[in-house]
């Protein structure tokens, strides 16, 4: 079980660590890797290659502007993709969440813009396949109810 971070560029460090924050609360493997789909998409290309041959693993890729990475690892990978664009204020927002938005037919990639809520996002696909993580999110459910009692 394990989550592959890719990030369009070097300038997308800082989100990377706030959803690696949030992905060690949940005790999820992960990896970092910078590769532009743009710039460098045989990197990608390779990346997504070496990762088709693994079980029980989910990419969020980090890419605004642009956003060719998400869809580029989602047309050519057999595991979940999910996008989190990086934004400054909500004008850069839409921006990036546009672009992300806006893929081709049969590349689906799922778009989720909080770094908090993209780890929990991959902990649910990867708790389909494992019970101590699903018994996790179902005790962290109980504890947001609690809440509201």
């Amino acid at each position: 079980m394990k989550v592959i971070i890719i990030m369009g560029s070097q300038s997308d460090s800082d989100w990377a660590k706030k959803i690696e924050a949030e992905l060690k609360k949940w005790y999820l493997e992960m990896e970092t890797h910078i590769a532009s789909a743009h710039k460098a998409p045989e990197k990608v290309f390779e990346l997504v290659q070496k990762y088709n041959q693994e079980k029980e693993l989910v990419y969020v890729t980090i890419a605004g502007r642009s956003n060719g990475l998400s869809g580029v690892v989602a047309a050519n990978s057999i595991h979940p993709v999910i996008a989190c664009p990086p934004f400054k204020d909500k004008e850069d927002m839409i921006i990036n969440l546009n672009s992300t938005l806006q893929m081709p037919s049969d590349t689906p990639v799922l778009t989720v813009l909080d770094p908090k809520n993209v780890a929990a996002a991959c902990a649910r696909i990867l708790g389909l396949a494992n019970s101590d993580l699903q018994l996790k999110i179902k005790e962290q459910i109980k504890e947001i109810k609690k809440g509201f009692k």
